[in-house]
């Protein structure tokens, strides 16, 4: 029966909370690239985040998906609603009647694995760092890694971006039953066009999430440190969320008003155009699109040496510096901005292993090809 389904266009549903970031990116890709395939594609996504970019992007590819677009209201924490929008979830995924249940990230994973398995579907997980990024001795750590244990081996196929999330998961959780597999994140032909430094670039440049997991009051303090030794470095900031007050706020406590440039929300490639080299000072990653991106482009790039950021580096992983220790990054930023040619040779190299490993057609291909491994070793009971 497995075999037969796989013949046959797959009526796939994927599922996310918040649809921001290089999640909702790379599940746009995914979903783009399974249409393109000749599967019938849903997406569930929450309504109360990603503003009018969100709105915008699943109006982009909405004509494509099969399923429709839907939009529920998922809290990021753990709420009494809960349960009245997993039944709402339930009767949703009853009328779409999806082969694949694809949850993205830690809620909506748990939404979709909480569900039976009915004959010839599978449950698929990919957590997006989610849940693992929680320390196991806080509070919330251990809630997330009981909920993890607990929807374990309620999953037909786990894929991972990165081997770091795959062996972190495999550390903090367990090791599952079903499959398990790692597929990079890759990119289009387009992206790597290369790109052209704007006239007003600045020395450095920033793109990405105002998170505290993404480094980027680490990036203003480095910045702080350099211009106390003496040097006038420059630095374009793009990007929003939760941290922005927070980040306005340090720049006017450490006098850099005049140092930093504030972009808002740009696109990735827009923002890369804004500064010389491009800095990552993340304080956790598995996969990040950013440096994917930023790699295909060709632009130099330093980032910090944590998560699965060092697989996307490979063999040049001497541009990535220590994390969550400002003065580490401001060393290599210093070292990089006085041997340019050092910079842009490396990352000439960097964007041909971009080329060889991270393509989105690999991408596409490699998760559908996990599906199928997972109907063929999955039973046919209802559920366990």
């Amino acid at each position: 029966m497995a075999a037969t389904i796989t013949d046959q266009p797959l009526r796939i549903v994927h599922a996310v909370r918040a649809p921001v970031g290089g999640i909702i990116r790379h599940i746009l890709d995914l979903a783009n690239g399974q249409a393109d395939r000749g599967h019938q594609i849903g997406l569930i996504a929450d309504s109360l985040t990603g503003g009018a970019r969100a709105e915008a992007a699943l109006a982009e590819i909405a004509p494509r998906l099969a399923l429709g677009v839907h939009r529920l209201p998922i809290r990021r924490a753990p709420s009494p609603s809960d349960a009245l929008l997993w039944l709402r979830f339930a009767q949703l995924l009853g009328r779409l009647r999806p082969d694949v249940l694809h949850g993205h990230g830690a809620k909506a994973g748990a939404f979709l694995r909480m569900l039976p398995r009915k004959p010839n579907t599978i449950r698929v997980y990919t957590p997006h760092g989610g849940s693992l990024h929680y320390a196991p001795n806080t509070l919330q750590g251990a809630f997330y890694s009981r909920l993890e244990r607990a929807l374990m081996n309620r999953t037909e196929l786990f894929l991972f971006e990165s081997a770091f999330a795959r062996d972190t998961y495999r550390r903090v959780i367990g090791t599952p039953h079903g499959l398990v597999r790692c597929v990079f994140n890759g990119v289009g032909a387009g992206e790597f066009d290369p790109i052209e430094v704007a006239d007003d670039a600045a020395d450095l440049a920033y793109v990405g999430e105002f998170r505290k997991i993404k480094g980027a009051d680490l990036l203003i303090d480095a910045v702080a440190q350099l211009r106390g030794a003496g040097r006038t470095v420059t630095l374009s900031l793009g990007g929003d969320g939760e941290e922005s007050q927070a980040l306005q706020a340090q720049i006017a406590a450490l006098d850099l008003g005049g140092a930093v440039r504030r972009l808002g929300h740009v696109k990735a490639r827009d923002g890369f155009a804004k500064g010389r080299l491009l800095v990552v000072p993340s304080r956790g990653d598995s996969m990040p699109y950013v440096v994917i991106e930023a790699a295909a482009a060709g632009v130099p790039m330093l980032a910090a040496d944590v998560g699965g950021i060092p697989e996307i580096f490979g063999p040049h992983r001497q541009a990535l510096f220590a994390p969550n220790d400002p003065a580490a990054m401001a060393a290599a930023i210093a070292a990089a901005l006085d041997d340019p040619a050092a910079a842009m040779a490396r990352a000439q190299a960097l964007r041909q292993r971009i080329f060889q490993h991270f393509s989105q057609g690999a991408m596409v291909e490699g998760v559908l090809a996990g599906y199928r491994e997972a109907f063929a070793a999955a039973t046919p009971s209802p559920g366990r």
